[in-house]
């Protein structure tokens, strides 16, 4: 629920994509990346919205006077913002923080907030995860969504965070799920199966993007593990479906256009002629069997949240 999209790679992340560019050391103009950032975001305010109602119901008298209320919040990786507004309407008692290392990101999302009429409310802070996060004092509820993966030891970032929790707080993590799916299998061009070859080249960029980060741990993946070394207890896991039907609105269509776009540019060295030329006309305007075009394109994916609480 996070506001970066993780176009680099198959995986589903309504949330962080921004700490890798394509070759994984390519600068990235955060001015030009921001607009197209949130508005990938708002594609899945759904998913944010069902996350921020389940949360609201793990507080009992979360948004009233009372010892359940949530008074502080904070979203760690925010990008510009989109899921740190749906947090702070959803808990409108507390006090929304907003955490990344991009200035300029964070200066969306505080324009944001105060289009929304959240100004008063939701402030932010330049840090990185998990150095950095010492000034930011303790929370009700962290949230981070897809952001944690980009830091080698996944285990120790987890319970650097779970350390700024209030007694009783609850961390939310959302890490996993499942890969968006735009098309058929069979989209009546090229070779079927397209989006799974996409997918499991994915899967390697992203093994690969792991394994080259500082201090980087060859860990199992199991972050209801990760909450209880932590300190942390009652873990729950669930998954939302972001489902966007055909036909799909013009937001829709250009964030997976992007997707793919983003695809191809990080590993279409990887792709054969055929799956080239289908990518190509995907991306065609004017293409009748393009995504723009098409009546039959769809989103369907899925977000896993992993949450669990501080004594």
């Amino acid at each position: 629920m996070n506001n970066h999209e993780h176009a680099e790679h198959g995986r589903t992340h309504p949330g962080h994509g921004h700490r890798h560019a394509h070759g994984h050391d390519a600068p990235m103009d955060w001015e030009v990346l921001g607009p197209y950032l949130e508005s990938g975001a708002e594609v899945h305010t759904p998913v944010y919205e069902q996350v921020a109602g389940w949360l609201r119901e793990l507080f009992p008298g979360a948004g009233a006077a009372g010892p359940g209320t949530v008074r502080r919040v904070l979203d760690i990786g925010s990008g510009p913002g989109v899921a740190t507004c749906v947090l702070a309407r959803a808990f409108p008692a507390a006090e929304v923080v907003a955490v990344d290392p991009t200035a300029a990101l964070l200066e969306r999302a505080r324009a944001r907030a105060d289009r929304l009429g959240l100004g008063g409310r939701v402030h932010t802070h330049v840090a990185e995860v998990p150095d950095g996060l010492d000034a930011l004092g303790g929370a009700d509820l962290i949230w981070s969504s897809n952001a944690l993966h980009h830091v080698g030891d996944q285990r120790g970032a987890v319970a650097a965070l779970a350390g700024h929790l209030r007694p009783g707080g609850l961390l939310a993590i959302a890490e996993g799920g499942l890969a968006p799916r735009f098309l058929p299998r069979d989209i009546g061009i090229g070779r079927p199966g397209l989006q799974s070859r996409l997918d499991a080249l994915g899967e390697e960029w992203f093994t690969q993007m792991r394994s080259a980060l500082p201090g980087a741990e060859d860990a199992i993946e199991d972050w209801p593990a990760f909450l209880a070394d932590a300190g942390l207890r009652t873990p729950v896991t669930r998954s939302f479906l972001l489902d966007l039907p055909a036909p799909l609105s013009g937001a829709a269509r250009d964030y997976a256009l992007s997707r793919l776009t983003r695809a191809m540019e990080a590993y279409g060295d990887q792709l054969d002629e055929e799956d080239l030329t289908t990518l190509a006309r995907l991306g065609d305007p004017h293409d009748a069997a393009g995504l723009a075009r098409r009546p039959d394109a769809f989103l369907l994916a899925a977000q896993t949240v992993h949450t669990a609480r501080a004594q």
